[in-house]
């Protein structure tokens, strides 16, 4: 029986580190930038927008460049904050070895 305790620990152990990460995760900030820094974007850790700037030389382009700018930052801040979460995520459960978890047996 003391292998099942052993994995009932670990996954108490598991189980705090993981809502520690997730309250970390609450908390970041990522911004994702376009058009050399023309346009960024502050997304939070839940992935919510936060802010936007954009440049003012940026509204002598046309109405759809623009757009493509703002969505390329947009997309830029996303891909950053999956890159911090996974980041955090591996923190959390780089004790534990998971994937590949290896039970105490």
């Amino acid at each position: 029986m003391t292998d099942f305790s052993k994995i009932i620990d670990k996954a108490k152990e598991l189980e705090a580190k993981m809502k520690e990460s997730q309250e970390k995760i609450k908390s970041i900030k990522v911004e994702g930038v376009s058009g050399a820094n023309s346009v960024k974007i502050v997304l939070d850790g839940s992935g919510e927008m936060q802010k936007i700037e954009i440049s003012n030389e940026i509204f002598k382009e046309n109405k759809s460049v623009i757009e493509d700018l703002i969505v390329a930052a947009h997309n830029n801040a996303k891909a950053e904050l999956k890159s911090k979460t996974n980041e955090e995520i591996s923190k959390a459960t780089g004790a534990f070895g998971i994937p590949g978890f290896k039970w105490p047996l």
